[in-house]
């Protein structure tokens, strides 16, 4: 675990070291260099070659204009920027409190923290685009089911259940010559869940509630909110949990449609090759996934 408040480097200062024939081991300060491998380093005089050797441009976050500023101010190394910090107010009112920040790393005062772990997220959305106007309500139901059967599997993904989904469905806003409408409706679960097959029901019974006729459709979203990991709701302790059965299935589902690529299996009311889909006409090849889009070399 790297815990903020140390110095850490990075793989280009270990390369520096490295060319000195010192031998490194874990130190301190966070945001030199643009790489992300981390190595940490013994003593003062080590750290102080390397930022002395160390271009201003190579420290995080300093880009090109930035660097020509630097440059022009005579701070020409990382080891120019953080005894810059004898004058912190000059460097927040010239650039920024981000420049006065690292800098202050740079000098070996810890200010940001890492992150490395994404907490779960707090909402999940999936929406697209139609290819075409939709004006019947069948299509727009295979839609929702699409889009939840993407949403269930970011939710399974990071292990957590949710407690209510929304659904909306909107026209164009942007034709002078069509009808706009646009339209949702917030659905609270019988209990936490991430079983795309109830997901599914709620959302397409969901969709059929605020359908109106006589519109031509262009978008569709579902929004799971609440969400918990399982075991986290209190709502009632005689509530309905999940069954063990649903847990077993979603798992199984999830480990082929892993294995054998995405859609393998899915719920009956995801088609499999949508009229409604977005169009992708000038995807690039993906020649690293797909036999049939390898590229082809001709030798003479």
């Amino acid at each position: 675990m790297i815990e903020a408040g140390r110095d850490i480097f990075t793989i280009h200062l270990a390369r520096l070291l490295g060319a000195t024939g010192y031998e490194y081991q874990p130190v301190s300060v966070a945001s030199i260099s643009k790489n992300s491998h981390l190595i940490r380093k013994p003593t003062p005089e080590k750290r102080d070659w390397v930022l002395r050797n160390t271009s201003v441009g190579e420290v995080w976050g300093i880009g090109r204009k930035m660097k020509a500023h630097l440059e022009g101010m005579q701070i020409l190394s990382a080891k120019d920027l953080a005894m810059a910090m004898a004058d912190p107010w000059m460097l927040r009112k010239t650039f920024s409190v981000v420049i006065e920040k690292t800098a202050r790393e740079l000098a070996g005062t810890a200010c940001l923290e890492l992150d490395e772990v994404e907490p779960p997220r707090q909402e999940i959305c999936c929406s697209r685009m139609f290819g075409k106007r939709l004006t019947e309500l069948g299509p727009i139901k295979e839609a929702v089911a699409t889009y939840m059967m993407r949403a269930s599997e970011k939710l399974r993904a990071q292990g957590s259940v949710c407690k209510k989904i929304r659904v909306s469905i909107r026209t164009g806003m942007f034709n002078p010559d069509e009808a706009k409408y646009a339209n949702g409706a917030l659905v609270q679960l019988p209990y936490p869940t991430n079983d795309v097959r109830l997901m599914t029901q709620y959302a397409t019974e969901a969709v059929s509630r605020i359908f109106r006729p006589g519109f031509r459709y262009s978008k569709a979203e579902v929004l799971l909110m609440d969400i918990c990991q399982p075991g986290e709701f209190t709502d009632d302790l005689f509530a309905t949990s999940q069954p063990m059965s649903s847990d077993r299935l979603m798992a199984a589902l999830d480990l082929i449609n892993g294995k054998w690529g995405r859609g393998t299996l899915r719920t009956g009311s995801v088609p499999v090759v949508p009229d409604w889909g977005m169009r992708r006409e000038q995807m690039s090849q993906s020649y690293t996934t797909r036999l049939d889009q390898l590229w082809v070399v001709k030798a003479k």
